[in-house]
C-alpha cells in the first residue's frame, strides 16, 4: 500500500504513526516518550512528563480523550483510567 505522506517530516503536530498499549507501572518508564496518550476508559492518571521532576495527578480524564502530553512515566498507583495507548 502506498503512503503518500511517507516523505513528510514526523513532528509533534503530525498525526501519530503507531499506537502502543500503555501498561502503568510504578518504576518502569514508557519505552519511548510519545506525542500523546489516548485514554479509552476514563479516570485518574498519575504520570510524569518528559521534562518534569515529579509526578502530576490528572483527575476526571474522560474516556476517548487524547492528551497532548509527552509522558515519560504512567504510574500504576493512583491511576484508575485504563485502555490507554501511547501515540507515536
Amino acid at each position: 500500500m502506498a503512503d503518500p505522506f511517507a516523505n513528510n517530516a514526523d513532528t509533534l503536530r503530525t498525526p501519530a504513526r503507531r499506537a502502543v498499549a500503555v501498561v502503568p507501572h510504578d518504576v518502569n518508564a514508557l519505552s519511548d516518550i510519545p506525542k500523546a496518550l489516548y485514554v479509552g476508559t476514563g479516570g485518574t492518571i498519575v504520570m510524569r512528563g518528559a521534562a518534569d521532576t515529579g509526578d502530576q495527578i490528572w483527575k476526571n480524564v474522560p474516556a476517548g480523550t487524547v492528551l497532548r502530553f509527552r509522558a515519560q512515566y504512567v504510574r500504576a498507583t493512583g491511576t484508575t483510567a485504563g485502555d490507554m495507548l501511547a501515540l507515536y
